[in-house]
C-alpha cells in the first residue's frame, strides 16, 4: 500500500520520433504526471547528441596589467533569431573530449585567446521546456600580457569579439539590447549577479 505521505514524481514512458532532419530531431515523450496520469511532450533534440554532456560554455575573464577586467562575449548572427546575439564563446562536445578540453579549444577558435581552467561546473541544461540539451560551464582566466593573447586572431570569420569591461557589463549589455542585439540569457543573468554582488559589498562597507 502506498503511504500517503509519500511524495509521487513524475515519469518517463517512452520516446517516439516524429520527424527528423540533418541536424535535429522532433520527438514526442511519453511520461506520467505525479497524479499517475499519462500526458505526452513534444521535444527537440541534436541528431549528433553522443552519450553524455552535449555542449560547453566558457566565462572567460580578461586580465591585463593597469587595465579593467574584461569579459570576453561573442556577438553572431543567429538564423532561429533572425537577428544578432550576444553569448559566452561556446560549442559542443567531442566524443573523446572532456569538457574542459572543449571549453579552452572553443575559446580559442572563437577568440583567439589562450585561456587557463578556473573551474568546471556540473552538468546544467539549457532549455529543458525545449529539449534535453546538457551543458558544462567552464571560467576561464586570460593573461592578456603575454604575446599570444595580446593581438588574438580568432578563425571564425562571422563572430565579432567583444570584450566588455565587467564592471560597466550590465549598462553595456542594455546598450545592446538597444541596437537589437539580443543578448543570451545566461549572459545577461551573469551581469545581474555581478551587479547584486556589487551592491552587497558597497552595503557591507
Amino acid at each position: 500500500m502506498t503511504d500517503n505521505n509519500e511524495i509521487r514524481q513524475s515519469r518517463f514512458v517512452k520516446e517516439e520520433e516524429i520527424s527528423c532532419g540533418k541536424w535535429l530531431s522532433l520527438s514526442q515523450i511519453t511520461y506520467t504526471d505525479p497524479t499517475g496520469k499519462e500526458r505526452t511532450w513534444e521535444a527537440v533534440s541534436r541528431t549528433t547528441s553522443q552519450t553524455g554532456t552535449d555542449a560547453v560554455c566558457v566565462i572567460a575573464i580578461l586580465k591585463r596589467m593597469l587595465k579593467y577586467d574584461c569579459l570576453v562575449l561573442v556577438k553572431q548572427y543567429r538564423p532561429p533569431m533572425k537577428c544578432y546575439t550576444l553569448e559566452f564563446p561556446a560549442g559542443l562536445i567531442d566524443p573523446d573530449e572532456t569538457a574542459a578540453t572543449c571549453g579552452l579549444r572553443e575559446l580559442k577558435e572563437e577568440t583567439g585567446y589562450i585561456g587557463t581552467l578556473k573551474h568546471e561546473s556540473p552538468v546544467t541544461c539549457l532549455d529543458p521546456g525545449i529539449g534535453g540539451t546538457t551543458c558544462h560551464l567552464i571560467t576561464a582566466e586570460i593573461d592578456g600580457d603575454i604575446d599570444s593573447n595580446i593581438h588574438p586572431k580568432n578563425k571564425l570569420e562571422f563572430i565579432e569579439v567583444l570584450c566588455i569591461p565587467t564592471d560597466e557589463l550590465l549598462n553595456k549589455l542594455n546598450d545592446f539590447t538597444k541596437q537589437g542585439v539580443v543578448v543570451n540569457t545566461m549572459v545577461y543573468s551573469y551581469a545581474i549577479a555581478m551587479e547584486q554582488s556589487k551592491k552587497t559589498k558597497n552595503k557591507s562597507l
